[in-house]
């Protein structure tokens, strides 16, 4: 791959405060259309509801999964979240105990820093697929990434995005260690150029994760990339994104760069914890604590 050539036919021309500047007034100017319920039930039914923690065990994801299955009689009307976001060697009893159409997406490669061999990395995907996992979430090599070895992040999105199969692909930009938006244009440019279906801003768990500015920079990317490929690549929020707000926040970005055609759970997920049950407070009308 060519980089050069790559990042030649994508410039990208803002400077971090102009980036800020056009997010604002994107939210500015539209935050209120999207402030409703229709749109909160959508967000909702776009969430992989994520536990990724050292003490998750058995009895935790059983029953997490179990609210989920049990969603529909419990808050009739209301679409159930998209997936449930677990780690590897717990993604066949999120499996076992999901209903049908429910995706398993499953953190692999190393995750959250993405410091280990590629050989690793594509056995992990692959065990995390047979175990169960319909999607895989993964992080780019930050290290390498910032070092301009962007070769050798190209190869490993390859050959993992290769060990999925049909399954798939979101990678990970992790937007907070980037630091800079030219940074986060081009790891976007990487990630879809090696095959990534979908690009995700962040693992939350580093300092800064998801931001408005984040998504407002990763979906111009993908913006570019569809219109000279013809390719659609799907997009994903995660970490920090908590509160009703925030996430209608990022729902705005994704409507007016985006458009329509990315507004439903097979193009569009937010990647979270606390927000589903914030999510269903603002829908029910009183604070609801399910998940």
């Amino acid at each position: 791959m060519n980089f050069n050539e790559l990042f030649a036919a994508y410039p990208f021309t803002m400077s971090d405060a102009e980036v800020a500047k056009a997010t604002k007034e994107i939210i500015d100017n539209h935050f209120a259309e999207n402030n409703n319920r229709e749109v909160w039930m959508e967000c909702l039914h776009q969430i992989d509801l994520t536990t990724l923690n050292g003490e998750d065990t058995v009895a935790k994801v059983e029953g997490m999964a179990k609210k989920v299955s049990e969603f529909e009689k419990n808050f009739p009307g209301v679409p159930n979240v998209a997936a449930m976001c677990v780690y590897p060697a717990l993604a066949g009893v999120a499996r076992k105990n999901l209903p049908a159409g429910i995706g398993v997406a499953c953190v692999s490669a190393g995750f959250p820093a993405s410091q280990t061999f590629i050989e690793v990395k594509v056995a992990e995907t692959a065990l995390a697929i047979k175990a169960g996992a319909t999607e895989i979430d993964i992080v780019i090599s930050i290290g390498k990434f910032l070092e301009g070895r962007y070769q050798e992040v190209f190869d490993e999105i390859s050959e993992i995005k290769a060990a999925c199969g049909e399954h798939h692909l979101k990678v990970i930009l992790e937007t907070g260690a980037l630091t800079t938006a030219e940074n986060i244009w081009k790891a976007s440019f990487i990630a879809m150029a090696a095959g990534a279906d979908f690009i995700k801003t962040s693992t939350g768990k580093i300092k800064v994760n998801a931001t408005p500015e984040a998504t407002y920079v990763m979906c111009q990317a993908i913006k570019a990339w569809k219109a000279k490929t013809g390719v659609k690549v799907c997009y994903k929020p995660a970490g920090g994104v908590s509160t009703t707000d925030e996430a209608v926040q990022h729902f705005t970005l994704v409507k007016e760069i985006l458009g329509e055609d990315w507004l439903n759970n097979q193009s569009f997920r937010f990647g979270a914890s606390r927000l589903a049950n914030n999510l269903l407070s603002s829908i029910v009308g009183a604070e609801t604590k399910y998940f």
